[in-house]
């Protein structure tokens, strides 16, 4: 018996085919329709219903592009299951290069929004209704904050044992962030309800970081296979190992001034060790920044002006350090392999 059509904003695909779908959310002032843009790919066979979505916050343009990438690949010949694929989903903030929505409102901590709240309560909760709720597992793409980089990451809640856990280390990531779930994101909908969900984190805002697409590209098809909604041959790539942090903390700027870093991303670095310096513009006035912890920085500011107390270095913790910096050095030897085929 062949499979069912699938059916997304009143729109049905059938088995085995593909298709884009424009889900409207709203209007400009100048009567111009907006359009969530979704792609579905609906398999000949049943399967997982993976949601992959980025751009909820709107200046986070690395998932659009691993969204692009995940959609032009020949694995998903032959898909087990569906994907629903949502490169844009703040199209408010994508279109005006912001980060949050018109009403300045981060769409990430509206969920599950509401039909008669705000822009934003509305918005989550069109997204909620219309393509979250048909997921059994999510994938959430983002990026650093404007003018922050990430180091490659997954966040997440884990049980051990758990299909969370079970994504999380397929991924491939060199840090698995075990996170506290933020009320009013999707992960904290989402993972709520039952529905395991990762969060992707690497590079930075408003930029293409190819180190940081081709790795959540690779990442995305690992889990889709872990899952069993890829089969057949395909050139295997081992999964780079992943450590989990414990937790993570921030160094923040002693004094206002200009930062001059003396640490790179995804450095290994001892509590009280010395990570940059902060001065004045005539040097008369300097302060340090210094380690909170033993730790690895997998996050870091990219402007070099700071206000006393502006965060600079996100260090996570690990039990076991040296397992934590041999699996980064192991990532970024991997990105070192021929380019990837997708690009």
């Amino acid at each position: 018996m062949a499979r069912a059509p699938f059916e997304l904003a009143g729109t049905r695909v059938a088995a085995g085919s593909r298709s884009q779908i424009d889900v409207p959310v709203a209007r400009l002032y100048t009567h111009a329709p907006l359009y969530i843009p979704v792609e579905v790919v609906h398999g000949r066979q049943s399967g997982p219903v993976m949601l992959v979505c980025g751009g909820i916050h709107g200046d986070e343009i690395n998932g659009v592009e691993i969204v692009r990438r995940l959609l032009r690949s020949k694995q998903l010949q032959g898909l087990r299951g569906t994907l629903i694929a949502s490169p844009i989903v703040n199209v408010f903030g994508f279109v005006q290069h912001s980060r949050y929505l018109p009403d300045r409102r981060d769409l990430n901590r509206c969920f599950p929004g509401s039909e008669s709240g705000s822009l934003g309560g509305r918005v989550a909760a069109l997204f909620r209704e219309q393509i979250v709720d048909h997921a059994t597992h999510i994938v959430d793409l983002h990026t650093g904050a404007i003018h922050r980089t990430n180091l490659p990451q997954i966040r997440a809640q884990l049980t051990p044992g758990g299909e969370t856990e079970r994504m999380a280390n397929a991924f491939g990531a060199p840090v698995i962030l075990n996170a506290e779930l933020r009320e009013g994101s999707l992960r904290h909908y989402a993972q709520n309800r039952g529905i395991p969900v990762l969060t992707y984190e690497a590079g930075e805002a408003l930029r293409f970081d190819q180190w940081a697409i081709t790795p959540g590209v690779r990442g995305v098809l690992r889990v889709m296979r872990r899952l069993g909604m890829l089969t057949g041959e395909h050139r295997r790539r081992p999964v780079p190992a992943a450590e989990v942090a414990n937790g993570s903390s921030w160094a923040r700027a002693p004094i206002d001034g200009i930062l001059r870093p003396k640490v790179r991303l995804g450095a290994r670095v001892s509590e009280g060790e010395l990570l940059g310096r902060v001065a004045d513009a005539f040097g008369n006035a300097e302060g340090e920044v210094r380690s909170v912890a033993d730790g690895i920085v997998i996050g870091m500011s990219r402007l070099p002006l700071a206000n006393e107390g502006e965060a600079l270095f996100h260090i996570a913790r690990f039990d076991a350090i040296e397992e934590a910096e041999s699996a980064i050095e192991d990532f970024h030897s991997s990105l070192e392999s021929p380019p990837d085929p997708l690009n």
